[in-house]
């Protein structure tokens, strides 16, 4: 009986030090980050995003105009889920594609109310929803410091003839952590 146990004990020891050893140092399941082309168009994003495998994940975005009247864009905030299938060799990161949803508060149509169109005025801010597809590239160091650029492009699907405005784009190079 005591070799029986004293074996299950050598046994169960050697599996515990083999998992250990066949961990991936970049297998961490959540991240935050931020994007450092927002400030640039008087904006602030953030990101998280939860990896679901070696190979699939879901985000959230979110984007916010602080002052939309230096700048010529007309949105004033988004929230944008996605999900991505990332195609490189580690966790989680290289080349990726994704599919996402937008739900974003815009600037209402401009109505010209003069013949050289100098003057207007706007409609009430309208809440949207669009759909759209994207791709990108993402590094991550061991320690959990990563690096991402993506592209995305989508069309407006509700409340399209309310604005002057019928697609969206995202572009985003950001800096976050992988914990």
């Amino acid at each position: 009986m005591k070799k029986n146990f004293l074996l299950l004990i050598i046994l169960f020891a050697f599996h515990c030090i083999n998992a250990q050893n066949g961990a991936d140092p970049y297998q961490k399941n959540n991240e935050i980050k931020s994007n450092a082309l927002a400030p640039l168009g008087q904006s602030f994003q953030v990101g998280y995003e939860r990896h679901l495998n070696h190979n699939s994940s879901l985000g959230l975005s979110i984007y916010y105009v602080f002052d939309n009247t230096k700048n010529e864009k007309d949105l004033n905030y988004s929230i944008s889920p996605y999900y991505r299938r990332y195609f490189g060799k580690k966790y989680a990161s290289g080349w990726f594609v994704e599919g996402f949803g937008m739900l974003a508060s815009t600037d209402g149509k401009k109505i010209y109310t003069s013949e050289d169109h100098s003057i207007y005025t706007e409609n009430p801010d309208v809440i949207n929803f669009a759909l759209g597809a994207g791709g990108g590239w993402k590094w991550v160091s061991k320690s959990g410091f990563l690096f991402e650029a993506n592209v995305g492009y989508g069309g407006i699907l509700i409340n399209a003839d309310k604005t002057d405005h019928t697609i969206v784009a995202k572009f985003g190079l950001s800096a976050g952590y992988r914990f």
